[in-house]
């Protein structure tokens, strides 16, 4: 654990970056007077020298900061201390499941929340910042952020702030990352893999407590990052209805490849309370993170979830 106030810049920081003073003055849109960064170097894309590059860059600006280095079993302590030094803004570099747990505990009323992309999906910062690049999304809060309220959804006690994959093709989600980083031979593993646990067990479920509908799959999207949703009134509920295994197979690969609003086995609607059941245990993965849902669950849409410190309007690099 780390404190450091404003002071010159090290020269080693950021080796090519532009060094002038424009390019070290905090946002003039948010009042930040103390943050606190907090760092798991374990995680998907951070590395050991995260606690020291953070440092750095935060020590270009005029503010109080506070680096924490999140260890096994410190890490709800670590979150609780962060929250207890009341900063401005807690910056997360962990994975995705770290900066979902951060942000459900701030709620609109804490302190606001930059998640740095440090995970493997890393949905919600490329969502707010439009890069996989930390550094720089850590430098896009500071310099051009401001509050902003994030809506999101909760489901079983688990929030999310860009989507929710119910249904046994949630394991289309490591396919489609695989895909985006061009690993088409693990995403196509994973596609397989997903298609022969496809027709295990169909959804029932209900938008706003209207009639009760059939799905393969429902697909819960933040108005953030979807595509079809111009005003955050709810979440976009989208059912994926294949009849058979090709159109399954057709489904899978238009996920992949293309907008899969377009698939004729796709409906989709606004819907501030979603109710489903199945027969059995609902797989599901929230924001990124695979979770095991109980045979009944209730989805509720949050209008106001938590304020972020972002640009705006948000990048949302991964609208879908």
């Amino acid at each position: 654990m780390t404190d450091t106030l404003s002071s010159e810049p090290d020269a080693d920081a950021d080796a090519g970056e532009p060094r002038d003073e424009a390019a070290r003055r905090l946002t003039p849109h948010a009042s930040l007077g103390r943050a606190v960064m907090l760092v798991n170097p374990l995680s998907g894309s951070v590395g050991p020298r995260a606690e020291a590059e953070a440092e750095a860059i935060l020590a270009d600006y005029d503010l109080q900061t506070q680096v924490v280095v999140l260890e096994a079993g410190n890490f709800d302590q670590a979150i609780a201390d962060a929250f207890a030094a009341a900063p401005d803004v807690i910056f997360v570099l962990a994975g995705d499941g770290t900066a979902r747990s951060v942000a459900a505990k701030a709620r609109p009323n804490g302190p606001m929340i930059a998640p740095l992309p440090g995970g493997t999906m890393n949905m919600l910062p490329r969502a707010l910042y439009g890069t996989a690049d930390w550094k720089l999304a850590l430098r896009r809060a500071l310099e051009e952020g401001e509050p902003q309220s994030v809506s999101g959804g909760e489901v079983s006690g688990e929030y999310f702030y860009c989507a929710a994959i119910l249904g046994s093709p949630a394991l289309w989600a490591p396919a489609r990352e695989a895909m985006r980083t061009g690993k088409v031979r693990l995403a196509w593993a994973y596609a397989r893999r997903a298609l022969k646990r496809a027709f295990t067990g169909r959804l029932r479920f209900s938008l706003d407590g209207g009639p009760r509908r059939r799905a393969e799959a429902l697909v819960l999207i933040s108005p953030m990052i979807s595509k079809a949703m111009e005003e955050p009134d709810g979440l976009e509920a989208a059912a994926m209805d294949p009849s058979d295994a090709s159109q399954a197979f057709r489904l899978a690969a238009n996920a992949l490849f293309s907008d899969w609003r377009h698939d004729p086995a796709v409906s989709t609607r606004p819907a501030k309370r979603i109710d489903v059941r199945a027969r059995s245990k609902i797989p599901a993965v929230i924001d990124g993170e695979p979770v095991l849902l109980k045979s009944e669950a209730t989805v509720r849409f949050i209008p106001k979830a938590f304020r972020a410190l972002a640009p705006r309007p948000p990048a949302a690099e991964d609208s879908l």
